[in-house]
């Protein structure tokens, strides 16, 4: 495999406008993120920036920015756009989309996404780690991961993705995290189908390659890094990356 890292970011979010460019210690929080993907040493990163200020920000400290359309609906949208202006010639086969949200990611999180298309049967890999407490089984923005992971395996298909408590009975829950590793061909595909019904019932973009047929593993981590959605969170964040205490995984 050839990875290549390409994080989609834009300005406009509902509950925290302007995120990427929110202070953390002094940088915004898209040059954190940024920071976790060099510490994975796997491969090239760019940013696909819908703005030019967070193409500015992420230049001014030697980072690679491409600029995309603010109209794209969704990050796999920007993601398949810049990849296609960054590699023309097609020579990275794979590519982690990695939400530019998510600046106390563990950079192994990335290597550990890649290890699933190690088996040519899967098109897509993605993270999950166990729920632990009642309030992730019950909260419908954790997403749920039905999957299995027998006989000590760390890599198991995933059969469906939603927000309710899947599946029942007894057993481990598998919270979903919102980073993707595509096969190349598997991305171009994706994003040229239309939205799915299950897609949109659900609000979970994953669901349009499973009902397309499309096979997504998943492979298991220990904990869920949590993203950056609202005011609290960008607090909690600020918490976790104090210089005095954060120690990179």
């Amino acid at each position: 495999m050839n990875p290549i890292i390409v994080i989609p970011s834009r300005m406009a979010s509902t509950r925290l406008p302007g995120k990427p460019l929110a202070l953390i210690h002094g940088r915004p929080m898209i040059l954190h993120v940024l920071d976790r993907a060099r510490e994975a040493d796997i491969g090239p990163i760019a940013v696909a920036c819908a703005e030019q200020e967070i193409a500015e920000a992420v230049r001014a400290e030697g980072g690679v920015a491409v600029l995309t359309d603010p109209s794209l609906p969704r990050g796999s949208d920007r993601v398949h756009v810049a990849l296609a202006q960054l590699d023309p010639q097609g020579r990275h086969d794979v590519v982690i989309n990695l939400q530019g949200d998510l600046p106390t990611i563990p950079p192994a999180y990335l290597r550990t996404v890649l290890t699933p298309l190690a088996d040519p049967q899967f098109d897509i890999a993605t993270l999950v780690a166990p729920i632990t407490t009642d309030e992730e089984r019950n909260s419908p923005s954790v997403v749920k991961a039905a999957c299995a992971f027998d006989a000590g395996r760390a890599v198991s298909p995933a059969l469906y993705f939603s927000r309710a408590a899947i599946p029942a009975g007894e057993g481990p829950l598998w919270h979903h995290i919102g980073i993707y590793a595509f096969r190349r061909a598997a991305l171009a595909r994706f994003v040229a189908m239309p939205e799915s019904p299950l897609e949109r019932r659900e609000a979970l973009e994953q669901l349009r390659a499973l009902e397309a047929g499309m096979r997504i593993a998943c492979a298991r981590v220990e904990r869920a890094p949590f993203g950056v959605d609202t005011p609290a969170d960008l607090e909690r964040a600020r918490r976790e990356l104090d210089p005095a205490v954060w120690n990179r995984p």
